[in-house]
């Protein structure tokens, strides 16, 4: 929770995730001597109740958009509106605005300039920006969150995590998780494409919503193929070359909250809205190149990456070993 406090109000980036962790974290903790069977059925659940939600939003916006025509329909000269009737033409209206192409071209203008104006535009926009959606994001992504928690605690105890599961274990993992994540993803984008990427009638005209459905087979296939590619000797040396940056994952997921910053801000160089899909890709290259390099040199000379230290300082209470030497070379973190 500090450290989120950190990456919203100081680095100002209003896409943390530790908060949620923390949160969730707090929680989980009291499976933490569960069986991965156990684990494993509870993620199961938690996906039954996470696509209920999608679907108990998607069928109550329909229900508002019916509502909504239904009172369009009528005909004002000869039928007066009750207070009722109005609110609900008036939310299914805003409903539709917001998600046309000149309301989100307007949306998105203003957001470019609060972004690029001043730190303190900046500042009000991303922390309120947060703020605001909170606590909706965390009631929403509740059970989407607590699935993965669950699933890599089993992972973890049946040694899938640390790479000591058969080979044929990751697998099926590859192949059937991304067999079945990419279709069900493929569909859902359909979707989308076909309305338009317009919210209004993609949410008039899909069936069924199942977006979480996409993402937990989707993830698990990539983690089977990494660590399929990672069971392969071909891949050891590439896989020793991120290690580093693994070592280091907390500082540079601050770091990249930081150099985003400095590149899209107003305190900085102002890209914001200014860059191609494809350009904000090589952005990212850019940024993994820097961390690869760096994350290998730091961990030549330090035990632990700046952040990481402060982190097992503070939770063991206690300062912890940091530059590499020839007793530190005998620490084992624990």
């Amino acid at each position: 929770m500090f450290f989120s406090l950190i990456d919203v109000y100081l680095l100002l980036w209003n896409g943390d995730i530790l908060l949620d962790y923390a949160c969730y974290g707090m929680m989980l903790f009291v499976f933490r001597n569960w069986s991965p069977r156990a684990l494993v059925i509870a993620a199961g659940i938690s996906v039954l109740f996470m696509v209920a939600r999608e679907n108990r939003d998607l069928y109550t916006q329909k229900a508002m958009i019916q509502q909504g025509e239904l009172v369009a329909a009528l005909d004002t000269t000869k039928v007066k509106l009750t207070g009722l009737q109005k609110a609900s033409l008036e939310e299914m209206k805003s409903f539709k605005s917001r998600n046309e192409n000149s309301q989100r071209l307007k949306f998105l203008k203003q957001e470019i300039e609060k972004v690029t104006t001043s730190y303190a535009s900046v500042y009000d926009y991303r922390t309120n920006n947060y703020a605001d959606h909170l606590l909706g994001y965390l009631y929403f992504s509740l059970w989407d969150v607590v699935t993965f928690m669950l699933l890599g605690m089993a992972f973890f105890k049946l040694g899938i995590l640390t790479g000591s599961a058969p080979t044929k274990v990751y697998a099926w993992m590859c192949f059937a998780g991304l067999g079945v994540g990419l279709t069900l993803s493929w569909i859902y984008m359909q979707y989308r494409i076909d309305n338009g990427f317009n919210w209004f009638t993609y949410t008039k005209n899909v069936p069924v919503a199942f977006y979480e459905l996409t993402r937990m087979p989707r993830a698990i296939g990539i983690l089977g193929l990494i660590l399929l590619l990672y069971k392969l000797n071909f891949f050891k040396r590439l896989f020793s070359i991120f290690r580093p940056v693994g070592q280091m994952a907390f500082t540079n997921y601050l770091m990249q909250s930081l150099i985003c910053g400095v590149i899209f801000n107003a305190y900085g160089l102002k890209m914001f809205g200014q860059l191609q899909r494809y350009e904000t890709y090589l952005v990212v290259l850019a940024i993994w190149i820097f961390q690869i390099l760096y994350s290998n040199i730091w961990m030549r000379y330090f035990l632990f990456g700046p952040f990481e230290w402060a982190w097992r300082s503070l939770t063991y209470w206690k300062q912890q070993p940091f530059v590499k030497s020839t007793l530190a070379n005998d620490y084992v973190p624990a």
